[in-house]
């Protein structure tokens, strides 16, 4: 609204169930300023080809464009190699690689990051003060006005102390057989329909799906008292569900603690859960669905 940019939206793919390359490379002009993208989704699972969005931007957009890429999905799974894939940003956060809440990072060039102004001011912030003017520090100290959150950053820094002495090859290489699996298994559940790419496609370890059988909260609940978490709600994604038709999704997700076993038990109690609401009858499973009567838990 403060600059008068045009916003554009890039499609889900319906033949993949993921990016639409093709949509993207049609919107990218020469008035293209800035792209903003996830390496993966949230909701579909879709791992995006990122080298193959750099290339279109750096061929087709404004020269000088930058490129966000949002690894908070990425980074706790997979090899991130900054220089490799040649973004401007990267964005990713703590709480989902085996840190503490609270805290994530920004990842920047470091040219791009000394170009911009600070958005907050305070102590350590600052180059030199003058009665009409200041200079600023470098970055990253520009953009970390006041005092730190230090305890998070010591935990984070922990945390990615801990995978890389795992392996993040290692990681992935477990995650992309879990995600398989994940995906094989709720293919054979009647009346669950999965969103994103279909059987065979490599994908992120979590899988969203509908049912007509039950309302995600409701589903939400009765698995959590079946000792299993999933989430239920929009996922921060609702144009995302909007295109795809739905309200809601259920999303069960998968880190590299997890086991086969224990989307084995995940399928039992779903497949139980389903049975049961089956057996309520249409009048009860309707009145369950509505909009009205959802209440997010995440």
């Amino acid at each position: 609204e403060r600059t008068g940019a045009v916003l554009k939206y890039v499609p889900a793919c319906s033949a993949t169930g993921g990016f639409d390359l093709d949509a993207f490379a049609e919107l990218i002009t020469p008035n293209t300023k800035f792209v903003s993208v996830q390496h993966v989704s949230n909701v579909l699972g879709s791992i995006n080809p990122v080298d193959e969005i750099v290339e279109i931007v750096r061929s087709k957009a404004a020269p000088g464009a930058k490129i966000m890429l949002d690894a908070c999905q990425s980074v706790p799974h997979m090899g991130v190699d900054v220089q490799k894939l040649n973004v401007d940003f990267i964005a990713a956060s703590g709480h989902k690689m085996c840190g503490p809440t609270g805290i994530g990072f920004l990842w920047g060039k470091e040219s791009v990051l000394n170009s911009l102004p600070p958005y907050k001011g305070g102590g350590e912030m600052i180059d030199e003060v003058y009665m009409d003017h200041s200079t600023y520090a470098p970055a990253p100290a520009r953009f970390e006005a006041g005092t730190p959150a230090i305890a998070q950053a010591i935990g984070l820094g922990a945390a990615i102390d801990y995978l890389n002495k795992i392996g993040m090859e290692r990681i992935h290489d477990y995650e992309v057989e879990l995600a398989d699996y994940l995906r094989r298994r709720l293919e054979e559940v009647k009346g669950v329909t999965v969103l994103g790419p279909p059987v065979g496609t490599e994908r992120a370890a979590l899988c969203a799906f509908v049912t007509d059988a039950v309302h995600p909260s409701d589903l939400g609940t009765f698995l959590d008292v079946e000792g299993v978490a999933i989430r239920a709600g929009h996922h921060c994604c609702q144009p995302l569900h909007r295109a795809l038709g739905y309200s809601h999704s259920a999303r069960a997700s998968l880190y590299f603690y997890n086991t086969k076993e224990d989307v084995d038990d995940f399928i039992s109690v779903l497949e139980d859960t389903l049975k049961f609401f089956g057996s309520l009858g249409s009048d009860a499973i309707d009145e369950a669905d509505s909009d009205d009567n959802f209440v997010p838990l995440f």
